[in-house]
């Protein structure tokens, strides 16, 4: 197995595809990347920005770059030894006219080749449909839709399709008997009843017409290849015949102003194996498994071996040939049994580094009989970020939020509500979904006879709501004990909440559990475990849209702590826990990534640095809310004594200004305008006054305005003038944050993943914020200079940095040399041992200290933070006069003399490290032995 030292992440695009990645090599390689984190690269729907709609598996997006392109990219990255960390896609494909797979069902209904490819309601064992798949796709209404000519039957060589803008959907092949028979009359008398052409075109209504009810997917597969191509020979060669058909399709096409005129048109799609429909459709009515709430991502069902073998030959071969060297999988939480899917992607890979995009709550654990190497690493994160939130200031923080929003519910009290309006706007229809299997499994016994729909869907809906964790992975084998553990601590939990409804909890409880009555037949046990196994699919869609993308955006008490699998009723972590963390994960998960900035992340490691100074400073911060507040009052819109926007929203805002304000003025019109798209996505994610669903425009509207007045830049906007020099001094601090926050991810037990441009400062905020280009030439420019002046003189270097530490160079710096040393010392990091240290001395709960052990080598990574109480603006946390008596104790039997990976220099030591002498010169140290 090839395990990473540091990866890389990259997003590729149509503007940012494998020629760009192969002109960067060097400058990866340089900066001390050993394998390349490529998001998903296989073919995707045209135009795609992140690559998670794939529409092709078994083919590599040619937006991307073509097949030489990609060949190239993997020789240069092979000559400088990177490998290549693959992000993979097994839970969903695009549902669009470049899936051919979706397609062909949608053209050929169940007889399609296909048919058990998507996890749609027509192969569900216990609960299958005959309904036209929903295709919950169109911008309005239906009808409005049909009417305004927006919907149209269009015909090539392929056949006939419905086209709705980009979108084209094929016709069933029955349906072109109902269209040929249309003003038929008109063409026999054009060309007479015996007319060669039109005796075939008899023919070809005589087979559309009387294809057999019953015929293999092979079949009609060959008959709609006949039919079509007799009819597009006919139509390309007989004027007559092309006439024909295009007249018909005017006529089915019908004409604006006249709503009759689309009866044809109507009646031929309500035939049609699919359904379109207005997209808001899908949150109530689904018949298929999306990715969450999106109804343009359909699942697969990649637990049917053919469909793995299918959808994974590309990846198989490509990690055969020693170009992929790592996979990384995306939402194993979507999948129907991720154990078995991981067993057979091990079976087909052999000995490949895998980790997984897994959400770990505080103390949960990845369950120990996968085959993977651990996460993709938002655990590490949210413990990294805890230890730079100055817990003892909890109290002092929830009383400036409730003051200022007049919000007093606990975070933990908006989770199951935030989940319930989920289940009730967003996912409706997939809840009623497993409401009628449970419904139909209670009707098989006596206990369970008199349990109604609506009472079974109420009880459900509420264990769902209260699941403390993503979901749990009970399948064949059996129910793990912690798994147990869960289902019943969230059936009482449920309980008070529904107190008619204690019997069908009670069933519920039992089916989860698995508690088989002993006269259930195989069937009976089957259908109970399929039944387990679908609501485990569900209760990770409704974390991800209830907390995620919902509590996430209504819970502003401090925004830094709002991360994907963060906590953030949890004011920080102690020191301790952090400790524990790491020394679990070097016990069990020592190969598991650490990151601190994703493409999905909330917002950039950077923000969260500077927005962690807060928590030092309530009071500070409290007399800036309020000054803000009160000068900006005159920039909101009032309608009806409402002021807009609310106090949350508000609150909300200026954070993110303190957290996301750019250091570079030539930075600063297009920062207004990230901020504007940013608080658009917020409030419609937070679904309090408007939605994605429900867009509230006036709402909208008066909040887009008031950033825009309050950040207008003009010499008498006094909020500015109070703003600036407060964000600045957070900032300052902000920037050893940052320092402190990357050298103990790449000391920290684990990969140290970077995501593309956050070796400079990132201040990015939530997709698509955090996708936009970078800029690597300025990289490489910085990088080169470093490398030059690092073997030069390296203090004056470091002074030069810290005197322009606005510009990043100095995160870059530490970056570098951090990773030199990781390197050069890889064993240590991988298998060493984790022991932390314990400071002493006035500033002792400043120190953030470990050793890492292997052999003869040690190595010792010291991080400081709460700078406000440290050292005063403009002043660094350096030398003897800033740590005074703050010292590390050292294990027994460690060396007198290290080195500085960080500054190059020696520093002595005995039995302890003095924190003055050791950061004399730069504002953290790795020492090596």
């Amino acid at each position: 197995m090839r395990i990473p030292t540091v990866t890389y992440r990259i997003q590729f695009n149509s503007a940012f595809g494998f020629d760009s990645a192969k002109a960067i090599t060097k400058y990866i390689a340089d900066l001390g990347i050993s394998d390349l984190y490529a998001s998903p690269i296989f073919k995707a729907r045209a135009g795609s920005t992140h690559g998670y709609d794939v529409v092709d598996p078994t083919q590599i997006n040619p937006e991307l770059g073509t097949e030489e392109a990609f060949e190239a990219l993997v020789k240069e990255l092979q000559q400088y030894n990177i490998g290549w960390l693959q992000d993979i896609v097994p839970n969903h494909m695009a549902y669009d006219t470049q899936n051919q797979y979706l397609m062909n069902i949608l053209e050929n209904g169940p007889d399609s080749t296909y048919v058990d490819y998507f996890d749609i309601s027509w192969n569900s064992p216990f609960a299958s449909s005959n309904e036209p798949i929903l295709a919950p796709l169109l911008g309005n209404f239906f009808a409005t839709s049909l009417e305004n000519g927006e919907i149209q039957l269009k015909y090539e060589e392929t056949g006939l399709n419905v086209n709705y803008y980009g979108l084209k959907l094929p016709l069933k092949l029955e349906s072109y008997a109902r269209f040929l028979n249309q003003n038929i009359g008109k063409l026999s008398k054009n060309l007479g009843r015996n007319h060669p052409i039109f005796v075939r075109l008899l023919g070809i209504l005589y087979i559309v017409k009387n294809i057999p009810s019953e015929v293999t997917a092979q079949q009609r597969r060959d008959q709609a290849a006949f039919v079509k191509g007799l009819l597009w020979e006919l139509y390309t060669d007989n004027q007559e015949v092309k006439t024909f058909i295009d007249e018909n399709l005017q006529l089915f096409n019908g004409e604006p102003g006249k709503p009759e005129s689309f009866n044809l048109l109507e009646s031929l799609l309500s035939e049609q194996f699919f359904r379109l429909t207005y997209w808001k459709v899908g949150a109530e009515e689904m018949n298929y498994r999306r990715f969450f709430t999106v109804n343009e991502l359909i699942s697969m069902k990649v637990e049917d071996f053919k469909v793995f073998k299918n959808t994974h030959a590309l990846i198989g071969k490509l990690v055969d040939e020693g170009k992929f060297t790592g996979l990384r999988i995306d939402h194993i939480d979507g999948l129907y049994d991720p154990k078995q899917y991981l067993d057979r992607l091990r079976e087909k890979t052999g000995d490949t580094y895998i980790t997984v995009e897994k959400i770990l709550q505080q103390g949960e654990d990845l369950p120990s009989n996968w085959s993977v190497q651990g996460t993709s690493g938002y655990d590490y994160l949210n413990y990294i970020n805890g230890i730079f939130c100055q817990s003892e200031n909890e109290e002092k923080f929830t009383q400036i939020y409730s003051n200022f929003t007049g919000i007093k519910t606990d975070y933990e009290q908006i989770i199951p509500n935030k989940k319930h309006l989920i289940i009730d706007r967003n996912l409706a229809g997939d809840i009623d979904n497993l409401a009628f299997l449970l419904k139909t499994i209670a009707g098989n016994y006596r206990y369970g006879s008199d349990f109604t729909i609506n009472g079974l869907k109420r009880a459900l809906a509420e264990v769902l709501s209260r699941f403390p964790v993503y979901r749990t992975y009970t399948n064949q084998e059996g129910i793990s004990d912690i798994d147990r553990s869960y289902i019943q601590e969230v059936v009482e939990a449920a309980k008070p909440h529904t107190p008619f409804l204690h019997n069908e909890l009670n069933f519920i409880q039992k089916l989860l559990l698995l508690e088989y009555d002993d006269f259930l037949t195989q069937v009976e046990k089957d259908q109970w475990l399929y039944f387990v196994m679908r609501v485990q699919q569900y209760t990770g869609p409704l974390m991800a849209k209830g907390v995620e993308d919902t509590a996430l955006y209504v819970y502003n008490r401090f925004l830094s702590l709002n991360e994907v699998g963060g906590e953030p009723g949890k004011f920080g972590i102690t020191l301790s826990e952090f400790n524990e963390f790491n020394q679990h994960r070097q016990t069990r998960w020592p190969l598991a990534m650490s990151t601190t900035s994703t493409h999905d992340t909330k917002r950039g490691e950077d923000v969260r640095a500077r927005l962690n100074v807060l928590s030092e400073i309530p009071e500070e911060w409290q007399k800036q809310v309020y000054t803000w507040s009160d000068i900006n009052r005159s920039h909101k819109k009032t309608i009806k004594r409402f002021a807009m926007p609310d106090r949350n929203d508000e609150y909300l805002f200026y954070q993110t200004l303190v957290g996301a304000f750019p250091f570079l003025d030539h930075e600063y019109g297009d920062f207004v305008e990230r901020v504007k798209d940013y608080v658009l996505k917020a409030i419609r994610e937070a679904k309090v006054y408007t939605a994605w669903l429900r867009q509230n425009s006036t709402y909208e509207d008066a909040f887009v305005d008031f950033v825009k007045s309050v950040l207008e830049k003009s010499d008498n906007n006094l909020f500015l003038k109070e703003f600036i020099p407060f964000q600045q001094r957070v900032a300052f601090y902000g920037i050893f944050n940052s320092l402190s926050q990357v050298l103990l991810k790449i000391a920290s037990p684990g990969i140290p993943d970077f995501y593309q441009g956050t070796e400079l400062w990132d201040f990015s905020l939530v997709d698509p914020d955090n996708r936009r280009p970078v800029d690597f030439e300025t990289r490489q420019s910085y990088l080169k200079t470093i490398q030059e002046q690092t073997k030069t003189d390296i203090l004056k270097l470091i002074e030069q940095l810290l005197s322009t530490k606005e510009d990043a160079r100095i995160k870059l710096f530490a970056i570098v040399q951090a990773l030199k040393a990781r390197t050069e010392n890889i064993k240590v990091f991988n298998e060493g041992n984790y022991s932390p240290l314990e400071a002493s001395g006035q500033f002792k709960e400043h120190i953030v200290a470990f050793a890492r052990s292997h052999g003869n080598k040690t190595i010792i990574a010291i991080a400081p933070r709460f700078f406000t109480s440290l050292i005063q603006p403009g002043e660094y946390p350096l030398g003897q006069q800033v740590w005074q008596d703050t010292s590390l104790k050292l294990p027994s039997g460690m060396p007198s003399a290290w080195k500085d990976a960080i500054t190059g220099q020696t520093v002595q030591a005995s039995d302890t490290v003095s924190i003055g002498e050791t950061l004399k010169y730069f504002p953290i140290a790795l020492l090596v032995s």
